[in-house]
């Protein structure tokens, strides 16, 4: 008798690959309508880049990316950075349903803790109305609010009034890194402010009138920490207004949250083009602290704006070479963004 073998054989079903991008669209058509539901959806702790595209419409949601959720892309999906919105509208003084006020950084509309993020083609939002909330005295309304490092936005637009964008870092002692190119800014006080380490490549930045005849308000409020030579560089921007009237907007003020005193703010303006909406002696105090003692300069800009006086330090060709977009970037990775 021949014994006969018998192999039986079992189906190996290979494991799905994970996801690595999702489609939001209000009207149903993608994976999700919300952007914040794209981002629960992301792997914690992914460790590879992770794109949703984003169908137009407005999109009234507040959006938080948290630390967990690195090497995430947000991009518009038509290219046009006003057809994707994303937009919410309470201010530092709202008062909060259980109790209290949200304070300047729970106004943000959009809150980046997720390092390496990106977005591209949209526009983040504060539709807070100052004039429909008199009995709201604290009026800092946030877009964005930044707290991770390597960050990317390629034309993207953030929109405002007081406190557009708040580009700060996770604590005082660590430096957040983010590269803003051809992107549009607007708003009137403090509108970009912050201790991040920023780049504005090829910006335009909007002043908009506060209806004053003296002091329409001032582009930057850095609050840079001390041992951080890097602050806000706009290079190759152009600032703009929508009606503030000539020589009434400030170019910054320096910062201190709570009085810290190393907070030492480091601004460069260079090879930009400056409004007429520019004051002659654009730089001034904040809080009983001088802007003397700040890091504040300015390096051939061009423009009505651009007039030289005593009041406007002006870098050397020498300190120009080590203050370029590439010096403030690279950090100890050599980070470089740039294109």
């Amino acid at each position: 008798m021949t014994a006969s073998l018998i192999i039986s054989t079992v189906a190996v079903v290979p494991t799905a690959a994970a996801a690595t991008s999702s489609v939001v669209a209000k009207d149903g058509s993608g994976n999700h309508t919300s952007v914040q539901a794209a981002i629960n959806a992301v792997p914690a702790d992914n460790s590879s880049r992770y794109t949703i595209t984003i169908k137009p419409g407005t999109y009234k949601e507040v959006v938080a990316v948290p630390s967990n959720k690195p090497f995430i892309t947000l991009v518009g999906s038509t290219g046009n950075a006003s057809d994707v919105v994303i937009t919410y509208d309470r201010a530092s003084g709202t008062p909060k349903p259980d109790g209290g006020t949200y304070g300047t950084s729970g106004s943000a509309s959009v809150t980046i803790d997720g390092k390496d993020f990106t977005a591209r083609a949209l526009t983040f939002s504060n539709s807070f109305d100052e004039a429909a909330h008199p009995e709201i005295s604290s009026k800092q309304a946030v877009a964005v609010l930044t707290r991770a490092d390597r960050l990317i936005f390629d034309n993207v637009r953030f929109l405002g009034n007081q406190d557009t964008l708040y580009h700060n870092s996770a604590n005082v002692s660590t430096v957040g890194r983010a590269y803003f190119r051809k992107c549009y800014v607007e708003g009137d006080v403090d509108f970009i402010f912050g201790r991040g380490t920023g780049v504005f490549d090829q910006c335009e930045i909007k002043s908009l009138s506060r209806g004053s005849s003296s002091n329409n308000g001032y582009v930057t409020a850095a609050s840079t920490n001390r041992p951080n030579p890097y602050g806000f560089l706009f290079s190759r921007c152009t600032l703009t207004t929508n009606s503030a009237a000539a020589k009434t907007v400030h170019l910054g003020r320096p910062w201190h949250p709570g009085g810290d005193v190393n907070a030492i703010a480091q601004v460069v303006f260079r090879d930009s083009v400056l409004g007429a909406h520019i004051k002659s002696s654009p730089w001034t105090d904040m809080s009983g602290f001088s802007w003397k003692d700040a890091r504040f300069f300015e390096y051939q800009n061009t423009g009505a704006g651009s007039t030289i006086t005593s009041d406007r330090p002006q870098l050397t060709a020498t300190q120009a070479g080590t203050l370029t977009p590439q010096r403030y970037l690279a950090g100890s990775d050599n980070w470089n963004p740039i294109y």
